[in-house]
């Protein structure tokens, strides 16, 4: 489905609607791209948080390359003409013929490992090795996730020694999750050090090794942006970035009032007699995502703006039914409950973009002077 124009009143959408406001979304591409030119590495965005054609367009302009965190994204991208394409999740056999598949239409598709197991049982599998697939070991500098530890170089050879027939060894990839369990600039400039310092070390033992490495690409959006040396870095990857979050806000890669995602919803119900107001957005439209709720300031399901998209004082979706969403007052909080009612409209700032992006089907792309929808940009969705 193409995108479509609509110039629709912001008022006039049916609710719970997704709304994307471009402008905040070009301010925020525009702080990465320059924040990667003072690097002097290649931009590789993340398109698991937009999913949309015509986002990623802005991300990537010219079909540039870009990560997907399904092959379904991969597939979407193929079709549009994408052709530099990075899968980064650990790849199963199961999976090799589609991947092949899309390498045989033009696509330069790579994927990744983190253990020896998988590489021997591709190498098995009877695949074909005609056009072995660029395959990058992924490596663990924070414990965050998946990976191996970038000092073990009994299995890091293991694993690059055991790559093979239908895979071949094309370099390193690092996430450095843990970024976001940081609390400071200071704690972000140092999570930023450690993803590249460790990625560095396990590329130091496997060039000794005599393995050639042409890939070396790390990244996560508060990394990235709080790095200060990328030396040895071929390319960064980052997708939250576009879009932003309260998470994000939360460890300070942005403020609020950078994140260009909303969800439009209606009162349904006002009781303020408990404090409350009942709204037309609930986890379907806001994902069960609290990722806030470690962190200094607990958002409940989201903050709380008017229409205009500014902060109501310590209003938060405080609590979260299927199709319900409860608004109230933090803890504590000496703010009143805003003056609305049954029909008014708000906009709920996200916890996770990429969580409540991925449950509606469209971005409503807002002309905000004007107050209109001036656009319709499909999703896609799906493994």
């Amino acid at each position: 489905m193409p995108a479509q124009f609509a110039a629709t009143p912001i008022t006039q959408l049916d609710t719970p609607a997704l709304l994307l406001d471009r402008v905040r979304m070009d301010r925020n591409i525009a702080r990465m791209r320059d924040k990667i030119a003072s690097l002097g590495v290649a931009l590789r965005p993340h398109v698991k948080t937009v999913k949309c054609l015509e986002a990623i367009e802005c991300l990537a302009p010219g079909c540039g390359a870009v990560t997907v965190s399904t092959l379904r994204e991969a597939e979407e991208l193929a079709a549009a003409g994408y052709r530099d394409i990075l899968y980064a999740v650990g790849i199963t056999p199961q999976k090799i013929p589609r991947v092949q598949a899309l390498r045989r239409r033009g696509v330069d598709l790579k994927v990744i490992v983190d253990n020896h197991e998988v590489a021997a049982a591709v190498r098995a599998g009877g695949f074909d090795t005609s056009d072995p697939i660029p395959t990058l070991i992924e490596i663990d500098t924070d414990g965050h996730r998946a990976g191996v530890r970038p000092d073990d170089a009994a299995l890091l050879g293991t694993i690059a020694g055991g790559i093979g027939g239908a895979l071949r060894l094309g370099g390193l990839l690092t996430h450095a999750g843990g970024s976001y369990e940081c609390r400071s600039i200071d704690a972000l400039k140092a999570s930023a050090a450690q993803e590249r310092d460790g990625i560095a070390r396990a590329a130091a033992i496997l060039r000794e090794a005599g393995h050639r490495l042409d890939i070396i690409s790390i990244g996560s959006t508060p990394s990235v942006l709080f790095s200060e040396d990328m030396t040895g870095v071929t390319e960064a990857r980052a997708g939250v970035f576009a879009f932003f979050d309260l998470v994000m806000a939360g460890i300070g890669v942005c403020a609020p009032q950078d994140i260009a995602l909303s969800v439009l919803a209606t009162v349904i119900s006002a009781q303020p007699d408990r404090g409350r107001l009942i709204v037309d957005a609930g986890w379907m439209a806001m994902s069960r995502d609290r990722g806030t709720a470690r962190q200094p300031i607990d958002q409940g399901y989201g903050m709380v703006c008017d229409l205009h998209g500014t902060p109501y004082r310590d209003l938060i979706m405080i609590d979260a039914n299927q199709e319900h969403g409860v608004l109230g007052l933090r803890p504590a909080s000496a703010a009143a409950i805003p003056d609305l009612h049954v029909g008014d409209q708000v906009r709920i700032l996200p916890n996770h973009a990429c969580a409540t992006a991925s449950q509606h089907g469209a971005y409503q792309v807002t002309d905000e002077a004007r107050g209109a929808i001036m656009h319709v940009w499909p999703r896609f969705g799906g493994w």
